[in-house]
């Protein structure tokens, strides 16, 4: 079956991205769960955020995939190598949660993952702007964006859970 031209030709699950260790991460591993991706930063105010973020991840573990994807291009906040990162966020959170290789999330170095989360044509629902740290996409069971959050909403906030609940 050939699709039509104009056909949304990725899914996010077909994404290829790293993890924080170099290792290819499957995001198709994760169909039938909620996908939370944070840009997460070491050096930022929002950084314990960190902590409620382990915490959704515990608590909606089997319907939830919380993922934190490091970038350094706002106020240079994650200037930290891959293991400077895992150290900081296990030591520091108690991070398990998974973490993607340091991107830019923005601009023209922007990795595939965030061109698909901020453009309406790859998403097929919004555009957006990374404005800052911590900012917050969901995606639903099927693949779908389901909406985002700046920095200021909490990951424990009602925003953010009515769609788990």
């Amino acid at each position: 079956m050939t699709l039509p031209f104009n056909a949304q030709s990725q899914t996010i699950y077909e994404i290829k991205i790293n993890s924080l260790t170099g290792k290819p991460m499957d995001l198709g591993g994760f169909k039938e769960k909620y996908i939370l991706f944070v840009n997460v930063a070491s050096k930022c105010g929002f950084t314990p955020q960190y902590k409620d973020l382990q915490t959704l991840y515990e608590r909606f573990e089997d319907k939830l995939v919380v993922i934190g994807v490091p970038c350094n291009q706002f106020g240079k906040q994650e200037p930290g190598s891959a293991q400077e990162i895992q150290t900081f966020c296990e030591a520091n959170y108690g991070v398990s949660f998974p973490i993607t290789e340091k991107i830019a999330v923005k601009g023209q170095e922007q990795h595939p993952l965030y061109t698909w989360l901020t453009k309406k044509e790859k998403n097929g629902k919004k555009n957006s702007s990374v404005k800052w740290n911590f900012q917050k996409y969901l995606i639903d069971p099927q693949g779908n964006l389901v909406d985002y959050w700046y920095s200021f909403t909490g990951p424990l906030s009602n925003k953010i859970l009515k769609h788990l609940q």
